[in-house]
Formats: structure tokens, sequence, C-alpha cells
């Protein structure tokens, strides 16, 4: 079986609750407060992803270290926009590690 990309919502409600030692209830709050977008089947069931069920985990951390539901989203928050600024960066990285083309005519 090939290699699955960890983006691809698979999982129902259930069985992403299972994964995440939650039950179904908590899942549709942090969907309702804004700290999980599941993708919806075409049909409106929602879909969870392995990044879902990984988020999943995290906001389980950090409710068990007594984090509140608007702490948990402001640290969700900031570790989405690192891990974006650390793509941006890895980009800028990767475009100044490429030599530029020469052009022919100019040869």
């Amino acid at each position: 079986m090939a290699d699955r990309d960890p983006g691809t919502p698979v999982y129902g409600i259930a069985v992403a609750a299972q994964l995440a030692d939650m039950n179904a209830a908590s899942l549709r709050l942090l969907e309702q407060k804004g700290l999980l977008t599941p993708a919806r089947s075409d049909g409106g069931t929602r879909r969870y992803s392995d990044d879902d069920i990984a988020r999943l985990q995290r906001v389980a951390r950090l409710r068990d270290e007594g984090m509140n539901i608007a702490g948990i989203g402001r640290v969700l928050a900031l570790e989405d926009e690192n891990a974006g600024l650390r793509d941006e960066l890895e980009a800028e990285r990767a475009d100044r590690a490429t030599p530029p083309r020469r052009s022919r005519a100019t040869d």
C-alpha cells in the first residue's frame, strides 16, 4: 500500500475520537471553537486526516496540562504561524541555493 498524504481526510468522527482518545462531542466543540476544521464529504459528514488526529492529540496534551480552550486556541494559532514562517524561510533558502539561470542571449 502506498504512503498516504497525512492531510487526506479518511476517518469518520467516531474513529477520529477514538484515535484522539476523546469523545465525538469534544471534537464537535473543538470545531465550533475554531480549533479544528475537518473536511466534509459530499453528504456533509466530517472526515478527519492524520494531521487532524495529530492536532487533536496536541489539544488533549495541552488540556491535560491544565490549559483552557482559549489558551489552547492561542497556542495552536502561534504554532501554525510558526510553521508557516518556517516554510517561508525554507523556501527562501532553497531559492537562494539555486543559482540563477543565464540567458543564452548574453553569452
